[in-house]
């Protein structure tokens, strides 16, 4: 990946295997766990259980599918601009890793707006009553987390400086 082409080819086929994955579990769901209880994993603690989320994550803001389609519409031409804006050195990798996991959740979930008018979750912690979630959830999760850590504890100021997001003036 030494050229902005390869980098972008990355995001492009990174992000639709990941989509893809989360879209395969999802499809599972449905044909496993739509019409059936929920299936324990480890009993009392963790377990499938199908559900139809039309909110965002946690269930929150139920029925705004065309404010989180447009939401997710600038995702996906926010992220890959920054991304290609990005110095190609490995000191950025792990930002760009993050990058690629962040677009396939957001795409993921996308998708299943678009098509079903939801969004199918299934994973469901019993032991502590957290919200049922999915695969793209977890992506978008743990990348925004993961990008807080990098900007917090990786990055620097002059590191950050390198992504150039407009263009500069000849002196």
């Amino acid at each position: 990946m030494k050229t902005k082409k390869g980098s972008l080819f990355f995001l492009a086929i990174g992000t639709i295997l990941l989509a893809a994955l989360d879209q395969l579990t999802k499809w599972a769901a449905i044909t496993y766990l739509k019409e059936n209880l929920a299936f324990p994993i480890i009993k009392g603690v963790f377990e499938l259980s199908y559900l139809e989320n039309r909110g965002s994550a946690f269930g929150l803001m139920q029925g705004k599918r065309y404010f989180f389609l447009a939401m997710t519409a600038v995702v996906l031409i926010i992220i890959p601009y920054i991304y290609s804006k990005m110095p190609l050195s490995p000191r950025f990798r792990l930002l760009r890793l993050d990058a690629v996991f962040f677009l396939a959740g957001a795409l993921g979930n996308a998708i299943d707006r678009v098509i079903r008018g939801y969004v199918v979750d299934f994973f469901y912690f019993s032991l502590i009553d957290f919200p049922v979630f999915n695969v793209a959830d977890i992506y978008v999760s743990v990348s925004a987390f993961a990008l807080f850590l990098l900007m917090f504890f990786y990055y620097k100021e002059e590191d950050l400086n390198q992504i150039e997001l407009t263009r500069r003036k000849s002196e």
